[in-house]
C-alpha cells in the first residue's frame, strides 16, 4: 500500500528567524513537508505559481505587498492552495479582511504547534479535494445552453425563510424543527444559520460545529457540490444538513448579501428544501434571504410589539411584492389570552395559517438537550404544529411556481 502524499507547505514571512521557527514547528509532523520559502508578497506569489503548494502559511504585515494582498493574488491564479494566515494582532479587522481575500485560516503569532499543525491538515484536506476536482473533466458551461457542468441531479430545490421582525419570538426554534420535519432520504434538506452574529442552531442541535457560513461564502464564486458536502455538517439523528453561523460575533460582517443569495441558489441544486434562520434585522443577507424564498414563515406571538412589528413588515412586504409568498405563523399561542389568530390575521390582512402552542416546558427542555422536539416525539401537540407548517410548505411549493420570479422586488 502506498503512503499518502504529504502536504506540501510554501512558509512566507519577511523575518527569517520567523521562517526558519515555523519550519521548525512543522518537522514535527509527519503528514507535512516545507516545499519552500518567500520573504514578501510578491515572492510568494511567484514560488505559489512555480512550486504549487497545498498550503501557504502567510504572515501579514510584510514590506512591498502584504499577506492579505498575496492571499488574493494566489487564490485567484491557484484556486486549489488553501492560505493559512499568520499575524502577531488579533484584530478583528484584520480577519475579516483576510477571510475576504480567501484565507482558509487565521492564528495569532507565535501560534501553539498543535494549533499550527491542525490547520495546516485541515488547510490540506481541502487542498487535496479541491485539486482532484480540478483535474477531474467535466463539460463546459460557458452559457446556460450547455447546462449545469456538474454531474448531480438538479434539485430545484425550494428557499424557505423563517424571520420575524421582533426578536425573542422562536424563530431558530421552529427553524430547526421544521428543517428536521422536511429532512427524509428523498427530500434532502439543508439548514443555513443566518442569524449572524449570535446564531442558536448549532446549540438546537447539540453541536459544536468546526464549519460555518464563511467556509461557502467565502468560496461562493467557486462553490461546487463537493465543497457543499465537504463543509456541510450532518446532524446524525435526523440526516440534516447543516451551516452554522460564523463563530464570533465581529465575524459576521464578512458574510455579504451577494455572497448569500448566490449560496443559496447553488444550494437548490442540492437540496429539496434549504430552510433559512434568521435575525429581526433587515442586514443584507437576511434580506438576499428573503427576497429569493419561495416561502417565507412570517413569525407572530399573542404579544403587541410582536403584532405590531409584523404590521410594519407586512407594509414593507407589500412594495417589494413578496407578501403572496408569506405563510403567518403565531407562535406560542395561548388559548387563555383573548388576542386570537383570526383578530390578529384580520387586523394585519394576513391570516394566520398555523398556530404553534404554548408548551415551554417541551420547547425548553428540547432546546436546553439539543434535542429537536419534532424528532423527539411527534405526538406533542407542538411538534403536530410544526408537522402540519411542514405540510403546508411542501403543498404549497408547486403552486408557487406560477408566482411572481424571486427577487429584485418580484422581477428576474
Amino acid at each position: 500500500m502506498s503512503s499518502p502524499e504529504k502536504i506540501r507547505v510554501l512558509i512566507v514571512d519577511d523575518i527569517q528567524e520567523a521562517r526558519e521557527n515555523i519550519r521548525r514547528m512543522l518537522t514535527f509532523e509527519q503528514s507535512v513537508e516545507v516545499i519552500g520559502a518567500a520573504k514578501n508578497g510578491r515572492e510568494a506569489i511567484e514560488l505559489s505559481v512555480e512550486l504549487k503548494p497545498d498550503v501557504v502559511i502567510m504572515d501579514i504585515n510584510m514590506p512591498d505587498m502584504d499577506g492579505i494582498a498575496a492571499t488574493e493574488e494566489i487564490r485567484k491564479k491557484i484556486p486549489h492552495i488553501q492560505i493559512v494566515i499568520l499575524s502577531v494582532q488579533s484584530d478583528p479587522s484584520y480577519m475579516r479582511r483576510a477571510m475576504l481575500a480567501g484565507a482558509r485560516d487565521f492564528l495569532t503569532k507565535p501560534p501553539m504547534i498543535e494549533e499550527l499543525a491542525a490547520a495546516v491538515r485541515r488547510a490540506g484536506a481541502v487542498a487535496a479535494t479541491e485539486r482532484a476536482r480540478t483535474l477531474t473533466s467535466y463539460p463546459a458551461a460557458t452559457t446556460e445552453a450547455s447546462g449545469p457542468r456538474f454531474n448531480f441531479p438538479i434539485q430545484n430545490g425550494k428557499i424557505i425563510t423563517v424571520y420575524s421582525p421582533k426578536g425573542g419570538t422562536g424563530c431558530s426554534t421552529i427553524a430547526t424543527n421544521l428543517a428536521v420535519a422536511l429532512q427524509s432520504p428523498s427530500t434532502p434538506t439543508a439548514l443555513l444559520d443566518c442569524s449572524l452574529q449570535y446564531g442558536d442552531i448549532s446549540v438546537m442541535l447539540d453541536g459544536q460545529h468546526k464549519n460555518n457560513m464563511i467556509d461557502l461564502t467565502s468560496r461562493v464564486e467557486e462553490i461546487d457540490p463537493e465543497i457543499v458536502q465537504e463543509v456541510m455538517v450532518t446532524h446524525t439523528p435526523s440526516g440534516l444538513n447543516v451551516l452554522a453561523c460564523p463563530p464570533k460575533p465581529e465575524l459576521a460582517e464578512v458574510v455579504t448579501g451577494e455572497q448569500i443569495s448566490k449560496l443559496i441558489k447553488f444550494l437548490t441544486n442540492m437540496y429539496t428544501y434549504i430552510v433559512i434562520d434568521t435575525d429581526s434585522y433587515l442586514t443584507e443577507p437576511v434580506q438576499s434571504a428573503l427576497e429569493y424564498a419561495d416561502e417565507i414563515i412570517l413569525v407572530t406571538t399573542q404579544e403587541i410589539p410582536s403584532i405590531k412589528s409584523c404590521n410594519l413588515f407586512l407594509s414593507l412586504a407589500d412594495q417589494s411584492g413578496i407578501r403572496e409568498r408569506i405563510l403567518f405563523v403565531m407562535n406560542r399561542y395561548d388559548k387563555r389570552i383573548a388576542i386570537t389568530p383570526e383578530k390578529v390575521g384580520d387586523s394585519l390582512r394576513q391570516p394566520i395559517v398555523c398556530t404553534i402552542p404554548f408548551e415551554d416546558k417541551t420547547v425548553i427542555n428540547s432546546i436546553n438537550r439539543g434535542v429537536p422536539f419534532v424528532h423527539e416525539n411527534k405526538t406533542f401537540p407542538v411538534s403536530k404544529s410544526i408537522l402540519d407548517l411542514a405540510a403546508q410548505v411542501q403543498k404549497r411549493a408547486p403552486e408557487n411556481e406560477m408566482a411572481a420570479p424571486k427577487g429584485s422586488n418580484g422581477k428576474k
